[in-house]
């Protein structure tokens, strides 16, 4: 890949990651409610799920699922049973999580399973890569130097997300933690609930 073009597609994958959307809405909930380190580790498994995301866009698996609408939908409706799961934890027991702490209970695997599932069982990410990379990608390039264009692209973009979504886990995780009133914590649980509702309906949805 020429290096300008390159540069346009690095600039690019900023501007996309820096636009509100789902996955930088997930991580400001999640960080806002875990604390910053924790953001950060959803955001590595939001990326984990990006290089998922790049190898099938690459080796053209997001073709196929493009072109099967039962497998299309059944990703999105897996996704999206697992936001409302997300939302229903988050609602009923949010008066648990400030009695208990429970929040300082999960694990980093925890999290970052989150990140994950969250990234995965998005389908329009797949789509997503097909309809942007193919753009920085010369007409006449095949085969191998293809895939290796996908591949330093996803790198790319992958990089470009985890700079910007570790900004935005640190800055709303440090904003939430100087509020210590119970009283936030139970609401800004609850309107994480509501938001995982939100999202889910948009990938069941939109698009």
């Amino acid at each position: 890949m020429d290096f300008s073009v390159w540069t346009a597609f690095c600039l690019a994958s900023i501007v996309l990651a820096m636009a509100p959307g789902p996955d930088n809405l997930f991580v400001l909930s999640q960080s806002a409610i875990y604390g910053p380190r924790s953001g950060i580790i959803v955001v590595i498994g939001l990326c984990s799920g990006l290089v998922i995301q790049t190898l099938c866009a690459a080796c053209g698996i997001a073709a196929v699922i493009a072109a099967i609408p039962a497998l299309f939908f059944a990703i999105k409706l897996a996704g999206a049973l697992y936001l409302f799961y997300l939302a229903y934890k988050a609602w009923v027991h949010a008066k648990d999580e400030i009695v208990t702490n429970e929040s300082s209970k999960k694990t980093g695997l925890m999290l970052w399973r989150r990140g994950l599932i969250m990234n995965i069982t998005n389908p329009k990410v797949q789509i997503f890569f097909l309809a942007f990379f193919p753009q920085f990608v010369a007409k006449d390039t095949q085969g191998i130097d293809l895939v290796l264009q996908m591949v330093i692209q996803g790198i790319t973009f992958i990089a470009a997300t985890l700079l910007v979504f570790s900004a935005v886990a640190f800055c709303a995780g440090a904003l939430a933690s100087k509020v210590k009133s119970p009283a936030f914590r139970f609401y800004l649980n609850r309107l994480s609930a509501l938001l995982f509702v939100v999202l889910a309906l948009s990938t069941l949805f939109l698009g």
